[in-house]
């Protein structure tokens, strides 16, 4: 099972031993079963999940699959998950959330833009005295025997942007009437980032 959440902010709270929790709280957006897809069609059993969005103008191509539903006729994305327990036109609430339930998290972390080697690989930085130029640079990247640069040499480059996993997220708090969940610990990404969670 899939649900798709908005990051609002990090806090923290107690836990009924008196430990100090630190907190994330996610916002869950409309998040509906939308269509089954099965063996003999599609050649595996999977269940499509859709977020919708009343703001959201969908492609043609998301627009044509979800026309047969009327409920969810402003589908932001969609998501798979392998099952088919769930009925077709189903929203995932938060009552089908429980405290002390483990998620894995899907996110996009922030973006760097273009960083150097020092702050995007921890690379240790040379002196910074004795008119020394190589206090940041990151020295040299192999030597003559290949005559080209080895693929996956750690260099300057575009850091952040990237999908990243979060896994056995747990639930320390459900707020039903505000339709929120608090999760222990950080998840990746800036505020209002659009979070996938799978149960």
């Amino acid at each position: 099972m899939k649900i798709f959440a908005k990051k609002i902010g990090m806090t923290h709270l107690y836990d009924e031993n008196g430990q100090h929790v630190p907190s994330t709280i996610l916002d869950l957006q409309k998040t509906v079963v939308c269509a089954h897809k099965d063996q003999a069609k599609n050649g595996y059993e999977a269940a499509l999940y859709a977020r919708v969005d009343e703001k959201a103008k969908p492609n043609k191509p998301l627009a044509g699959a979800f026309k047969k539903l009327s409920n969810i006729a402003q589908v932001a994305e969609q998501r798979e998950s392998a099952d088919q327990k769930l009925e077709v036109g189903k929203e995932i609430t938060c009552d089908d959330l429980k405290e002390g339930d483990l998620l894995t998290a899907f996110a996009k972390t922030k973006g760097k833009g273009f960083a150097g080697t020092v702050k995007r690989h921890s690379f240790n930085t040379g002196p910074k005295t004795h008119g020394s130029h190589n206090y940041r640079q990151p020295g040299s990247i192999g030597d003559t025997g290949p005559g080209h640069v080895v693929k996956g040499k750690k260099m300057a480059g575009h850091m952040g942007d990237t999908n990243k996993t979060v896994k056995n997220v747990k639930i320390v708090r459900i707020e039903k009437e505000l339709g929120r969940i608090w999760v222990k610990g950080a998840i990746p990404g800036s505020n209002r980032n659009i979070i996938i969670l799978q149960k």
